[in-house]
């Protein structure tokens, strides 16, 4: 920890002192040695933290597919628009099929004559007239018409798009008439047996420490009431522009949702110890503050305090990191120290004593 910090971490934690009206010295009012001083404690407990965190996203089917043909040619019709609903199986759009049916027409005439060639020259050369390096070069090119009658009826039949399953057409890229390259995304389907997830982004630190299986709670417009998301993945890749990792949150079948929904996902990040056996007080548990150093009251067995010297590590607005001197457990005076002195015996106040409470961790 460098100089500069140290100083003002002493400075921060003798302002949360001065409030809390802790104070080293014995006061000119202190209690007589039967006197009992009531006062409020908290039990330490190991450094840690449970944190809520939030993110915006949007939702979306969980498989969103593009579909679009795999040769080149002109749009013949595009049955659906977007928003409209499709069955699984149905005709979606497809092309003019003039030439690739000329070309498939072509390619089985050509396949038709290569296999006659075969059989004749395979008779020939069972009877010696041909050469073997003849009967091979029938063959291949036999062969090679099959597979241009192949290539040619995979044209034919992805001139046409249908609906792989059913659901929503989401985006209609093309329109007839339109001549398109093979590959081009002619319409984009959300499709019903994917249902809906919400993917939101989460900064690096976060992301490590979410795993599949964690639930969270989604809000969304148009919902009476927040519903249950239960993360399924996070991307294994940070997004270029922002540095933030998405996770996908799956959502319960809900006739409200649509895909483009802005919502908000909250969820609990479990407690991480700090690994180092410290503990976490509150700032107002501390007095005499030095730089890294600091006192405090413990109550003992025997009902009676004494001060003890710890050891400070990092702290935020609620907290302070013990890293030495304390261990869990011990109950540590948190208000009413202002009249303490060594051996000062204490009642804790609260009908049940000190309740164990977990401090967050800096």
């Amino acid at each position: 920890m460098s100089k500069l910090r140290l100083h003002r971490l002493a400075f921060m934690l003798a302002a949360f002192a001065a409030i809390g009206g802790c104070a080293g010295d014995a006061p000119e009012d202190a209690p007589k040695s039967d006197e009992i001083v009531a006062v409020r404690v908290i039990v330490a407990q190991p450094a840690s933290e449970n944190r809520s965190v939030g993110a915006v996203g949007t939702v979306r089917y969980r498989r969103e597919t593009p579909l679009g043909f795999t040769t080149a040619g002109r749009v013949a019709n595009v049955r659906f628009n977007e928003g409209d609903r499709v069955s699984q199986g149905a005709l979606l759009a497809a092309l003019d099929t003039t030439n690739v049916q000329g070309d498939l027409a072509a390619a089985n005439a050509e396949a038709t004559r290569a296999e006659a060639e075969l059989s004749r020259i395979s008779t020939l050369y069972e009877q010696g007239w041909v050469t073997k390096g003849q009967l091979d070069q029938t063959q291949a090119a036999a062969e090679a018409a099959r597979a241009r009658t192949s290539q040619a009826g995979f044209s034919a039949d992805t001139a046409r798009i249908y609906a792989p399953s059913s659901g929503v057409v989401l985006s209609r890229n093309v329109d007839p008439g339109q001549v398109v390259a093979a590959g081009t995304p002619a319409l984009v389907i959300g499709q019903n047996d994917g249902g809906f997830v919400l993917r939101a982004p989460f900064t690096s630190g976060d992301a490590t420490r979410l795993t599949p299986g964690m639930t969270g709670e989604v809000s969304l417009d148009g919902l009476d009431a927040p519903i249950s998301g239960v993360l399924t993945e996070v991307e294994g890749r940070a997004e270029d522009a922002t540095g933030s990792f998405i996770a996908v949150f799956a959502l319960p079948a809900n006739g409200r949702l649509k895909s483009g929904q802005i919502g908000s996902v909250r969820l609990t990040l479990p407690a991480e110890s700090s690994g180092n056996g410290a503990v976490a007080v509150p700032a107002t548990a501390l007095f005499d503050v030095r730089a890294g150093e600091a006192l405090v009251w413990v109550v003992e067995t025997n009902g009676r305090v004494s001060p003890r010297s710890v050891t400070i590590g990092g702290m935020n607005a609620r907290s302070v990191q013990v890293t030495a001197g304390l261990r869990p457990g011990e109950r540590v005076v948190v208000a009413g120290g202002e009249r303490l002195q060594k051996g000062t015996r204490v009642r804790v106040s609260g009908p049940d004593g000190p309740r164990p409470e977990t401090v967050p961790a800096p």
